[in-house]
Formats: structure tokens, sequence, C-alpha cells
């Protein structure tokens, strides 16, 4: 094969390589899940040192004192973490500042989410009542959005990524990565990128998983007792447990609302709070958890011990089970809202837990008869981990399959549905009364990135509403640099590319150019060689949300608007980048209407006069 042969078969590679995004996403993949089961283990890892280095090494220090310790441990953490948000100001990014990242093209700074890491290694290695599994996601999330800009891809493929890189945190921290799919598919990504990604991800959760078992061993993360099915008459009873762990989902989402604007200084009367420097409120935090760890130790950490004595039934009182909930409950609230770092997600199990098997434990103190006939309180307290992570994290599906992964029992899928469902529905219904948007939670958690009512107007709005109706052609043969000068010049993103008869051959985008201009040896000479095709078309006349869906498959940010009975006239480009502001405007116009008419019914001029 001659040199030139050669490169022509290397210019053709590329171009291909270039239009495929499964290939592309295939290959980053791999990396994304190798690198955030490292990562993830990593974290643990440094969990642990911390954790074994404060409580137990140093202890033996105070002797008898101990006490003290347990009380100095969490507030020095505290401090420690206060010094870091003084020194860096701001931590590393959530996951929804990261998908605004991918929607903008800002860059993120790598040393940000390590920062973020440590911070969350130091909170939960002293006593932080908080869990790993968030900031497990947020590493994943991390290395995918950060190895997508590095390789210059396009914002599709970054939430693309994105997307995996969750799916690998949570399948490598709780070594479940069927769980870790779905909570990315369902959480984490929107429909129109959902459809093209499931193999992206569950390579991602794959690979992930199987560094952690490596590293962790290959056992779940709870050792579950076997689910027994006593009577078919349990199953209002697991109802009854759906009801209050809603209302207990409910309570521990408002608690953490309240204990954010406490130390914010904006709850009425305690203004004098928020005059504290922030870098001190760490501290805080962690004096509180270490004063109610002298009565209840079972608050400090992330709490597994506890969620695993309660699921082998090791004999808790039924006072020590109410008790802990209310208490993990105000100190999870306290330690977010101080500013520690942390997830929920093992907050939320441990609360479920909880209430599970106080509940079981009720019902047969209420009622004696049932003792024997109905299931043990593991049972319950399985049924409401789930529930309970559900609720919260707004993910039902993850927390269904979680169970299931776990358990390996098909048997608990059945009361597992009906509380799941119950409470989310239940908790939905609250939060609409108290006007709390039902994405609230997952907000707090750093983990929500769509809204319900953006959704729905992406159901709504017309394509030939919100489409550019001014776009440039460019000829095929064209050279790379001239065509990158035409859209750099016209501040463009995107062109559509026509052959010599004038019909149009494919779309040509920046990023496409970007792509080709850094690699000069391999660099084709027109722009048809790099340019997308064959050409999808978005119709004029259908839903926002379905031409969406009809170019994530493609990994797609514009298409060409047409009409559905005359497909070879282009009325404008559909572009992603319109469509938020055309939700906002949509949004604004739908509230604004009835103030509009209010007026109208007054006889008073919008201006005032009459």
């Amino acid at each position: 094969m001659t040199a030139d042969q050669t490169l022509s078969f290397r210019q053709k590679f590329l171009a291909k390589l270039t239009a495929s995004s499964n290939g592309i996403n295939l290959l980053l993949a791999l990396g994304i899940g190798g690198a955030t089961g490292t990562g993830v283990l990593a974290f643990r890892w440094s969990i642990d040192r911390i954790h074994d280095l404060f409580f137990e090494n140093l202890d033996d220090w105070f002797g008898s004192s101990r006490w003290l310790w347990t009380i100095l441990v969490p507030l020095v953490g505290g401090l420690i973490v206060g010094a870091m948000r003084w020194y860096w100001q701001d931590f590393g990014p959530n996951v929804s500042s990261m998908l605004d990242a991918t929607r903008s093209g800002r860059s993120l700074q790598p040393a940000r989410g390590i920062v973020k890491t440590l911070a969350a290694a130091v909170s939960l290695g002293t006593g932080a009542s908080l869990g790993p599994e968030g900031p497990s996601v947020e590493i994943g999330a991390n290395f995918g959005v950060l190895l997508a800009q590095a390789l210059r891809v396009s914002q599709e493929r970054q939430r693309r990524l994105l997307g995996a890189g969750a799916a690998a945190g949570v399948a490598a921290g709780f070594n479940s990565p069927i769980a870790g799919v779905f909570f990315a598919l369902e959480v984490v990504m929107d429909n129109t990128t959902a459809s093209a990604s499931v193999s992206v991800v569950v390579l991602s959760a794959v690979i992930s998983s199987f560094l952690a078992q490596i590293g962790l061993g290959s056992q779940p993360a709870f050792k579950l007792p076997a689910y027994e099915v006593r009577s078919v008459a349990e199953l209002p009873l697991y109802i009854g447990l759906g009801i209050l762990t809603s209302l207990l989902s409910y309570s521990s989402m408002q608690a953490i609302q309240w204990s954010r604007d406490f130390f914010k200084g904006k709850i009425p009367g305690l203004a004098v709070v928020g005059r504290i420097p922030n870098w001190l409120s760490p501290g805080i935090g962690g004096l509180a958890v270490g004063l109610v760890a002298l009565k209840y130790p079972q608050v400090l950490g992330i709490g597994y011990e506890t969620i695993e004595a309660m699921l082998q039934d090791v004999g808790f009182s039924l006072f020590l089970v109410l008790s802990l909930v209310l208490i993990k409950m105000i100190m999870t609230a306290i330690s977010l809202g101080s500013g520690l770092v942390g997830g929920i997600f093992a907050p939320s199990m441990f609360l479920g837990a909880c209430m599970g098997t106080a509940y079981a434990k009720g019902l047969v103190l209420l009622f004696p008869i049932l003792d024997g006939v109905i299931a043990d309180p593991p049972a319950y307290a399985m049924v409401g981990m789930a529930t309970m992570l559900a609720s919260n994290a707004r993910a039902p599906l993850t927390a269904i399959l979680l169970m299931f992964e776990l358990t390996r029992d098909y048997r608990i899928v059945l009361p597992l549905m009906a509380c799941v469902g119950l409470s989310i529905w239940l908790v939905d219904r609250l939060q609409g009364k108290n006007k709390v948007s039902s994405s609230g939670s997952l907000e707090r958690m750093g983990l929500s990135i769509q809204s319900n009512e953006r959704t729905a107007m992406l159901e709504q709005l017309l394509v030939g509403e919100v489409m550019q109706k001014k776009w440039l052609t460019l000829p095929a043969d064209l050279s790379l640099v001239d065509g990158t000068q035409q859209l750099v010049d016209l501040e463009l993103r995107s062109a559509i590319v026509v052959d010599g008869s004038g019909l149009a051959c494919g779309i040509i985008t920046l990023d496409d150019l970007n792509r080709a201009l850094a690699a000069p040896a391999l660099q084709p000479q027109t722009i048809q060689s790099i340019c997308t095709k064959p050409i999808l078309y978005a119709y004029k006349e259908e839903t926002v949300a379905m031409a969406l869906g009809r170019m994530g498959g493609r990994d797609l940010h514009q298409l060409p608007v047409v009409e559905s009975d005359r497909p070879g006239e282009i009325l404008g480009m559909f572009c992603r980048s319109n469509i938020d502001n055309a939700c906002i405007v949509a949004i604004a116009r739908q509230r604004l209407a009835p103030e509009i008419l209010a007026v109208a019914a007054s006889g008073i001029s919008p201006e005032g006069s009459s």
C-alpha cells in the first residue's frame, strides 16, 4: 500500500469514526468505567483510612475520656472541610452544574472535582451523618464530562458520557450494575438521549462494577436475609408502610431545606446565624453530630453497620428505632445544611430501614395476633429502605431494581412495587400542596437536571415555533479552512452542505471542523468528507419532543426543518440551543395569561391607567 493510499485510508477511517457516535462513545465508556471504578475505590479507601486514623488510632490518647474524642472528631472534620471551603471558595460541580456545562460549552476544572471528593472523604471519615453514593455518582459524572471535553466531542455526546459516568458511580458504590444503568436512564438522562445511550451506560456500569468487585469484594453492599412471604393478606400492611415512608420522606426533605435556610440566616428571627462565616458552619455541624453521638452512636458516619444490624434483626427496641428515625433525619439535615459533603442515599436507606423495622414491631405490639403470621421486621426493613430511597431520589425503578439485585429474590418485588408507587404518589401530592417542585428533593441532592414543567412544555411546543429561519449553505467541495472561516464570521454553529446541483447532502458543524482541524496529519480536503449524512429532517408541525427523540438517536445537535408534504423545501433549522429559551418564554407566557385576563376583567390597563 502506497503512502497516498495509507493516508486516504486513515482519512476515511477518521471521517467514519467522527461521524459514528457508537464507535467513539463505546471507546470512551471503557475509559469512563475504568476511571470511575478506580476513583470510587480510592474514595472508599480514603474514607476508611481517615476513619481508622481518628477512631481507631488517635482515640487511644484519651483513655477513659474517649467520650470527649467522640465529640472532637466530627468537630475537627468539620473545621477541616470549612478550611477547604475557605481556601477554594467553591467545591467541585454537582451533576446539575455539569449538565449545564455541557449545554453552555463551559469547561470544568478537574481540580475542583478532586477537592470535593477529598472534602467528602474527610466529612464521612470523621463521622458526618451522610453517605458516599452521591459523591460516587459525581466522581463518575465528572470523569465522563472531563474526558468528553478533553476530546472535544459534541454536547450530545458529553451528556451521554455524563450519564455513563453516573451509572458507573452507582454500580461501583452498590456493586449493582443494573441499578446503576437504570439510575442514569431514569434520573440523569432525559428522554431525548436515553434511547441512544443504553450501550454506553451499560458498558461503563459493568466495567466500574467489575473493578469495584476486585477492590471491595464480590458481595453486595448489604447482606440481606432471605425474604419471606407468609400471607397474601400482608400486602395491605405494606401499603401502610408506604404511607408512613412517604410522610417520612417529605419530612426529611423539608428538614434539609430548613437546615440550609437556617445556616444561611433565612429563618425568621434567626438571621444572626447567617453572619457566621461559611468556613465555620461545617465545624458547627460536626460538633452537633458529635454531641448527639454520645447518646446515639449509630448516627455517626455512613451507617451501614446499623442498617446491616436491622436487616439481621439483632433486637433493637421499638423506642430506640423510633428515636433513630427522628435523630438521624435531624443529623443528616444539619450535616448537609452546615456544608459538610456527602450524599443522602445511605441516610435515606438508614431511615427506611428504621421505619420498616419500627412498623413491623409496632404491628405486633398493637396486634399480638399477627406475631408469627406476618414477615419478620427485616422484611419490612428491606422494603422501607427501597421505598425511602425511591421517594427521596425520585427514582422508583432504580430503587426496585437495586433491592431486587441485592436480594436476588423475585418475591419481594410485589410488595416493593406497591410501597414505592404509593409513596411516590403521596410525596408528589404533599409537595404540590406546599408548592414545592417535584424535583426539589433531587435538586437538594445536587442530582436533579431537568424539571417536569420543561418536559411537559417540550410535548406542547411545535418545531415551527422554535426553528431558526436563517441558515447557511456551503458547497460540498469547500475546504475545511474556508468552511470554518464562514461559520466563525457569521457566528453560526452549523451549515447545510449542498452538492453541485444545489441539493442538500449533509450537515457540517463547528464541532466537526474543530476535530478535523485538530488532526492536521489526517485532515480531509473538503467539508463533504466529514459532514454528517444522510440528513434527518424535523417537521414543522411535529412537537419539539418528537424531534429531540429523533436527534438523540443519531447524536445530532440540529436538523433542517421541512413540511411533511414538501420534504425537499427547507424552511429553517431546528437547534438544541434554542429550546431552553423557547421553553422559558412559553412558560412565562402561560403564567402571564391569567394575570392579563384578570387585568382585562377589572377594566384596568396594564400600565395602571383606567
